[in-house]
């Protein structure tokens, strides 16, 4: 029998639903298959709504940190370098390494953090500046590092307020006034108005690291006592002591209670101290790698060692000195000169006569040829009117805008460097674009170790009684300094740690190279063009007036690209 056959059935695929609704009905019909029922958006809308304002109430709550075990009175300070002691959080990036997750606190610190982008640098995040501000309120947000002496030791520290900004270019104005808090704000609350903000009203960060030092506290009394405005000042200080035997940075000669009316009682509000065993110090660079942590967003920022007496009104002077420069890359620097002879009782500077950085030398040691700063020149000023043009920083006296520490943050990879730090730190800067000036007026002076000082000033420790501990740190640490800055190019660059030179590397506005060859420093043969001062100050100031008529029309540094200057020595062979 013949198979019948079977007769072919015709799927018909039924018609998709619609992506969007065809229409809004109160009740819909099989009529209307892509309608949609109207209290189903309304619900819709009604949670959105919620959902937003449960966003906005989170981001607009007030810092509330957990309920501490540590105390943040006068003379209790916060020993940071073990926080088991004082019961911190652990930190974010030791949750990976087993440690407990972060507290809701930390979420709700995180989700609060806001931005500024710039238009012109789109790849550039500006964290907003906040005015009154502490590391107090942000101990669930620290971070842990390994120290870098022992590579054993674990530290809780500030996290950096903001990564580098300059993203190998130079920055934009626009960006840059983006950094800096206003002690004034705007109608709105916000803290943050660029070079709207009055210059009695801009802040001040005060950096100080301390090793071991009974004056660190009259440093700090004499910068607030001394200011004009000092509730725009804020000061970190980096105090490194052995507990029961050194005076803490903080802690009034005084009781608070004997005599309210002392700066370290009437703004110690103002005054963050992270406190650290002077048996971990490996020296000035980590100390104030540490201090650059403390920044957070002032619109100047400034640091001394912790033995300077400041003048009367020093904060309104510098600032008055800075902002006449006309360049927002400008950091204004010296050495200091001693406090003997050049200040009153009352603060007023007696002394007419200023430092300037012009001379360097090269020498070696156990951590290798390396070039160092010399004796620098005091003299009247070449310059009236304003600081004057200079090569290079010095880490006893600095002062500049905020975007400075973001731009150039220490590098903590230099364990035991004393002699280079300022070598580190004056290259890179200059490549990310900023210029040296010495001030035309001091406004703080010096406790060195002589004449009726020595007696006591020689008593004070130095980090160095550590040496034995970390011995052999330095020389790798100065391989790595000098070999970022590229003045030790017969070194194999494998020979040396690379880890985070993104970060503490050098900037793309310009190159060592362009600074060595027009400055006279022969990298390859360890030597330097005499007489380099003649050409700084030499009573015209030469350099000074050469240079800055290149100043870049929107105030952002000098454009070394149109400068072919070479300095060769005046007086070859003579002293």
């Amino acid at each position: 029998m013949l198979e019948m056959e079977k007769p072919l059935k015709r799927r018909v695929k039924a018609a998709p639903a619609p992506l969007f609704p065809t229409g809004v009905v109160c009740q819909p019909t099989a009529s209307q298959p892509g309608a949609i029922e109207a209290g189903v958006l309304i619900s819709v809308g009604v949670i959105a709504i919620y959902l937003f304002g449960f966003y906005e109430t989170l981001v607009s709550l007030p810092d509330t940190p957990q309920p501490p075990k540590w105390s943040l009175h006068m003379g209790q300070n916060l020993n940071l370098a073990h926080p088991s002691e004082w019961d911190l959080p652990v930190a974010a990036d030791s949750v990976a390494s087993g440690g407990k997750p972060k507290k809701l606190g930390t979420f709700l610190g995180s989700l609060k953090r806001k931005f500024i982008g710039g238009n012109k640098d789109k790849d550039v995040e500006v964290p907003v500046g906040l005015w009154p501000v502490s590391i107090r309120n942000e101990l669930d947000d620290f971070e842990t590092i390994l120290h870098p002496g022992d590579l054993k030791t674990n530290m809780s520290v500030p996290k950096f307020w903001s990564r580098p900004i300059h993203h190998k270019k130079l920055m934009s104005r626009e960006t840059a006034m983006k950094i800096g808090t206003c002690a004034e704000p705007d109608r709105n609350g916000n803290a943050n108005r660029g070079d709207d903000c009055p210059p009695d009203q801009r802040t001040i960060y005060l950096g100080i690291a301390s090793y071991r030092d009974f004056q660190c506290r009259l440093t700090v009394e004499s910068a607030f006592t001394r200011a004009k405005n000092p509730d725009r000042i804020r000061v970190g200080v980096v105090d490194q002591i052995v507990d029961g035997e050194d005076v803490v940075c903080n802690e009034p000669v005084e009781s608070c209670d004997k005599n309210p009316e002392q700066a370290l009682c009437k703004y110690k509000d103002q005054i963050d101290v992270y406190e650290m065993e002077a048996e971990l110090s490996i020296g000035p660079v980590f100390a104030r790698h540490i201090g650059y942590r403390l920044y957070r967003g002032e619109y100047y920022a400034t640091q001394s060692d912790a033995h300077v007496t400041y003048t009367l009104g020093w904060d309104a002077d510098i600032i008055s000195q800075m902002e006449i420069t006309d360049n927002d890359m400008a950091v204004l620097t010296t050495y200091l000169t001693d406090i003997q002879g050049s200040i009153d009782p009352q603060g007023h500077s007696l002394r007419k006569t200023r430092p300037i950085m012009c001379n360097t030398i090269y020498e070696g040691g156990p951590q290798g040829m390396h070039l160092r700063h010399a004796s620098q020149p005091e003299r009247n000023p070449s310059v009236h009117g304003m600081p004057q043009l200079q090569p290079w920083w010095a880490a006893g006296y600095s002062f500049s805008r905020g975007h400075f520490l973001v731009n150039v943050p220490y590098d903590p990879y230099q364990p035991m460097i004393f002699q280079g730090e300022e070598m580190s730190i004056g290259i890179r800067g200059f490549t990310i674009g900023y210029d040296y000036y010495a001030p035309e007026r001091s406004v703080c002076f010096h406790h060195y170790a002589v004449g009726k000082n020595a007696k006591v000033r020689n008593k004070v420790h130095h980090f160095w009684e550590n040496d034995r501990k970390y011995s052999g740190t330095g020389k790798r640490a100065m391989q790595r300094l000098l070999g970022i800055v590229r003045m030790n190019p017969e070194i194999d660059p494998s020979k040396w740690d690379h880890v985070e030179e993104e970060r503490y590397g050098l900037g793309g506005v310009r190159t060592p190279e362009k600074f060595y060859e027009t400055f006279g420093i022969d990298v390859h043969n360890k030597k330097v063009e005499g007489h380099l001062c003649q050409f700084v100050d030499n009573g015209e100031g030469k350099m000074h007036h050469l240079f800055t008529k290149f100043l870049k029309s929107d105030g952002m540094g000098i454009d070394y690209g149109q400068i072919d200057y070479v300095f060769k020595d005046p007086r070859p062979g003579q002293q």
